[in-house]
């Protein structure tokens, strides 16, 4: 518990970087595996090792030994501030990275701006279950080039694929509610939008005439037509008999 409350203490704070007032939540938030953590565990190891043999050391070699032993804690800890406040967010309405120890550096870009992503898993990372993350987007600019060592990569980029989709299809709906608003100048206010209504019954009653007036249309044209050609024939005879 103690340690739980120790890296609380260093956490970046994520939620005092959103937008709450529009409704913007956490969907996912990204850790380093702890596999960025092996140097460090290391160091310290290292670090303890020293220490106990400083217990059989002159009092001029213990003074050097602990030296080393207080640059390797010393660095072991940046370390881990390092890795542990480098976050990457997913949210409902963009990304954010956040990093930093003492200044600190948030990066955020809208999720609809992420073009392409691509998941890449080393041999090493398939064996300890972490990837890395390549962004092909307009924010490579601002530090989501790649987001490496990240802990359960196949869930996480389904994750963000997820999250792209809704977001591109709230976008679409948005377009076409927008689109037929326009459309409402064409509305009579008698039926559907885009519609007009009298136009649609007027055509309506002049296409469903008794198909008797429409027969009689087509003799009549037919008529007419046989007696220009006999006409036409009477003239050519004429011009014979001469």
């Amino acid at each position: 518990m103690a340690g739980i409350g120790l890296f609380r203490i260093f956490d970046p704070k994520v939620r005092r970087h959103l937008i709450s007032d529009e409704g913007e939540v956490v969907i996912d938030e990204v850790r380093h595996h702890w596999v960025v953590f092996t140097v460090p565990m290391l160091e310290v190891v290292l670090a303890t090792a020293l220490l106990v043999a400083m217990l059989w050391l002159s009092i001029t070699g213990a003074g050097v030994l602990l030296v080393i032993v207080l640059v390797l804690l010393g660095h072991a800890f940046w370390q881990f501030l390092t890795e542990h406040r480098d976050r990457f967010v997913v949210t409902n309405m963009r990304v954010m990275r956040i990093r930093g120890v003492f200044s600190q550096t948030v990066a955020t870009t809208p999720i609809a701006r992420i073009l392409d992503i691509t998941l890449q898993k080393p041999i090493i990372g398939r064996m300890f279950g972490y990837g890395h993350f390549v962004f092909e987007s307009a924010a490579q600019d601002q530090g989501f080039r790649e987001i490496k060592y990240v802990s359960r990569p196949d869930d996480r980029d389904l994750t963000i694929q997820r999250v792209i989709q809704r977001t591109g299809l709230r976008a679409s709906a948005s377009v076409d509610v927008v689109q037929g608003d326009d459309d409402d100048s064409d509305d009579d206010g008698t039926g559907p939008i885009g519609m007009n209504s009298a136009a649609e019954v007027t055509t309506t009653t002049t296409t469903t005439a008794p198909s008797h007036h429409a027969t009689s249309t087509r003799v009549a044209g037919n008529s007419s037509k046989s007696i220009f050609n006999s006409e036409r024939a009477n003239w050519t005879d004429d011009l014979d008999h001469d």
